[in-house]
């Protein structure tokens, strides 16, 4: 793997960096879990990033790309997490279905959802996990009964990111019935507002609406919004969660940034840190740069025409822990002021943190929980025996 940069490779940081430092609203985004107002607003943010083609610099041009290689990438997030640009809210389209439609769908498909997903036109959610199918995922029961040229979607959908304002979702269904576990499921689109759909917002632990429960009572799709064939459900979400745990969810710039400012953070309170604070910075910054120099590492795979595979699973374990480390040592160095909501008018920097540590906490759950994780590396990395 070589980390020197090319000058292409220099040039393209320099346009990123310019185009961010003119176009990056001056003040902070409201929520865009918290009001429709801040969903549109975001929204208008994705617009904007579509306008100079930055919706997705990978994707081809003709889906409203650059074609560019995943260093790119990598060094577009750098600029854009260093630039403190907005959250994205299409994340689950652009970073996890996108891809996924990339390798799976066809060419009509790509044509009709990519370009709309690239420019923020259509917002999407992930419709995976339900009451009884969390990490779990073959458990699910929601059925998608085929009814000549269209699918009729029945369920009940649970901890759907983005669900409350978004346009579209994607959910893995069974096709076949009396199918079990892995077979006879497959991954359908289907429109939030469409007959028979309900959407039920549940509150987080800030009372903000960023995930909800999806009701879905005889909801009729067309196939052509069936990903893949029938029944490869199971291998093409597998894919998409390598995309959420190894790879795109989680850029490195995201824990770089951080790590800095949790440096300058320690350097304000310093002489007030209780004794292990400095350490615990140091970690933080050390683990934030390992986790790039991986991801540089998978990229760089991935050029050669690698493929991701269990390994995410220990990429989704090291981020999420590294990241409620790293707010821990953040409340530590704020101490009282660590419980100020950001609201508050003392709150200052300290209510980013405090919401960045809530927001932690989900990291070993989401994308799969970490237990689940480790019993992936153990069984198809180490070879290890089920238990």
């Amino acid at each position: 793997m070589n980390l020197t940069y090319s000058p292409a490779e220099i040039a393209f940081r320099a346009e990123v960096r310019g185009w961010m430092e003119a176009n990056v609203p001056p003040a902070r985004l409201p929520s865009f879990d918290a009001s429709r107002e801040g969903f549109e607003a975001h929204r208008a943010w994705e617009r904007k990033l579509a306008e100079g083609r930055w919706g997705m610099v990978t994707w081809p041009e003709t889906y409203g790309g650059r074609g560019l290689d995943l260093v790119r990438w990598l060094v577009f997030e750098e600029e854009y997490w260093r630039a403190g640009a907005p959250l994205r809210v299409n994340q689950n389209g652009i970073f996890l279905l996108g891809p996924t439609l990339m390798e799976f769908g066809t060419e009509e498909q790509k044509a009709r959802f990519l370009p709309a997903m690239a420019s923020g036109d259509e917002i999407w959610a992930q419709a995976w996990s339900e009451p009884q199918a969390g990490s779990d995922l073959a458990a699910v029961r929601s059925t998608a009964r085929r009814d000549g040229d269209a699918y009729v979607l029945s369920g009940h959908k649970i901890w759907s990111s983005r669900a409350v304002f978004a346009d579209w979702a994607f959910g893995l269904f069974r096709s076949e019935p009396g199918s079990e576990r892995h077979r006879g499921l497959s991954l359908v689109f289907f429109p939030l507002d469409a007959p028979g759909v309900r959407v039920q917002p549940i509150a987080q632990i800030d009372g903000e609406t960023g995930f909800a429960e999806i009701f879905l009572d005889e909801v009729r799709v067309p196939a052509f919004n069936r990903l893949g064939e029938e029944g490869q459900g199971w291998a093409i979400s597998m894919a998409t969660a390598g995309f959420e745990r190894g790879l795109m969810l989680r850029s490195p710039a995201r824990f770089q940034e951080a790590a800095k400012r949790l440096v300058a953070l320690y350097r304000a309170h310093e002489a007030d840190c209780p004794d292990g604070t400095r350490a615990a910075v140091m970690q933080a910054v050390m683990d934030a740069d390992a986790y790039a120099l991986s991801i540089y590492s998978t990229a760089s795979r991935l050029m050669a025409g690698g493929t991701i595979g269990a390994e995410a699973s220990t990429n989704k374990i090291f981020w999420s822990e590294m990241d409620i480390a790293m707010h821990r040592t953040a409340l530590t160095i704020l101490g009282a002021r660590a419980e100020l909501l950001a609201a508050a008018p003392a709150a200052g920097d300290a209510g980013r943190w405090l919401d960045g540590w809530f927001f932690s906490l989900a990291g070993p759950i989401y994308a799969g929980s970490n237990e689940i994780q480790k019993n992936i590396i153990a069984e198809r990395m180490l070879g290890l025996p089920r238990g």
